[in-house]
């Protein structure tokens, strides 16, 4: 019935469509690979919902295949090869394990990184914009980190060989690993930070500093890796609450980022070592981060089916050196040998598949294609 009071013909009423609501451009779906080109082929029988642009927060420049769009995660890689070369070395040490085969993995962790960072410096020259959009990005960015962990790894490689070299190395590695972080934590003091940060790789420009007192204590830096342990240690016990709330209360991690919890099983581990090199014993405190480490470790093991099923991509590499720094602690903190050997074996088997479907991806090309969106 009209206000009037008029009859007539009866008109269908018609239900007012739903205002859309506008999404943000940061804002990228649950399964959308947030730190590496997916590498996958998608199953016919079940589709992948469409991804929004991995670098949606930021306007990337277009520009053909090459260099520009070369993945700034690509610098974890020696991270992973450095940690396997390490524990080999341990292994030699401890266990008995011919000793070329860690040498030959830390010279190939050299290599890796002098490819890997020269490639991203001349992509910075090249291509700036490029570069500052993955340095603008919440998740990416942590990665700027990972050559000086790298750095500090070749370190502590070439320290037994040559001490003032190795030394030196250490100093420049430390110093440029303050550096990074400092500037992340800049970003969220000025209230510059998202909360899409709150991702497993976060905690390698922030506890990173951690590993510096394997290798400073031996090098007669007691003092700077006491301050080391207690600048990686803090901001430890301050982003993993807050990453393990992330888990809890959502959004959940990307399907192709759940390999990266992996890394929550590093801090504990290295913490373990450091102590145990800061204080000369593997009793005390340093077992009280021994039993984190071996926690998350048997967590992140129970999930090792779900893991499984997640299709290859360059979150991968996060399975690597959080393994390789359990592998030694395993040995050097006094387990039987045996567990040494297991964890030893588990982590040449990760590292080496890791590195296999890396370098078939790099023949095909994929790290120097636009990523699909």
């Amino acid at each position: 019935m009209s206000g009037s009071g008029k009859r007539g013909t009866a008109k269908p009423r018609t239900k007012a469509a739903a205002p859309k609501r506008a999404i943000p451009a940061s804002a990228a779906p649950v399964d959308a690979p947030e730190y590496g080109p997916a590498l996958a082929v998608p199953s016919q029988a079940a589709p992948q919902p469409a991804a929004a642009p991995v670098l949606a927060a930021v306007p990337v420049p277009a520009a053909p295949p090459g260099l520009a769009h070369l993945p700034l995660p690509l610098l974890v890689l020696p991270m992973g090869l450095g940690g396997l070369g390490l524990a080999w070395r341990e292994a030699a040490e401890l266990l008995g394990a011919p000793s070329v085969i860690g040498g030959a993995l830390l010279l190939l962790t050299a290599l890796v990184w002098l490819v890997v960072v020269v490639g991203q410096v001349l992509r910075t020259l090249r291509y700036p914009d490029a570069m500052l959009a993955e340095l603008r990005h919440p998740v990416r960015v942590a990665f700027a980190a990972a050559p000086t962990i790298g750095l500090m790894i070749l370190a502590g490689a070439v320290w037994p060989h040559a001490p003032g070299f190795g030394a030196g190395l250490w100093c420049v590695a430390v110093a440029l690993h303050l550096v990074v972080a400092m500037l992340l934590l800049r970003r969220v003091l000025a209230g510059r930070g998202e909360a899409a940060m709150l991702a497993p790789p976060l905690l390698i420009p922030f506890v990173g500093n951690i590993l510096a007192p394997v290798f400073g204590v031996r090098m007669g830096f007691l003092d700077a890796s006491w301050m080391m342990f207690g600048v990686g240690t803090l901001l430890w016990l301050a982003v993993f609450p807050l990453l393990l709330y992330r888990l809890v209360a959502g959004p959940p991690l990307p399907f192709a980022m759940r390999p990266s919890v992996a890394i929550f099983v590093a801090p504990p581990a290295v913490g373990a070592l450091a102590l145990a090199a800061l204080v000369g014993d593997t009793h005390g405190v340093a077992l009280a981060f021994t039993g984190v480490a071996l926690l998350v470790a048997a967590a992140v093991l129970s999930l090792a089916g779900e893991l499984a099923r997640v299709p290859f991509s360059l979150s991968w590499w996060g399975v690597t050196f959080p393994s390789a720094a359990f592998a030694i602690m395993l040995m050097g903190l006094g387990f039987h040998p045996v567990f040494g050997w297991l964890a030893l074996a588990l982590n040449t088997w990760l590292t080496g598949w890791v590195a296999w479907r890396t370098l078939r991806a790099a023949r095909s090309g994929v790290f120097l294609r636009p990523e699909a969106h």
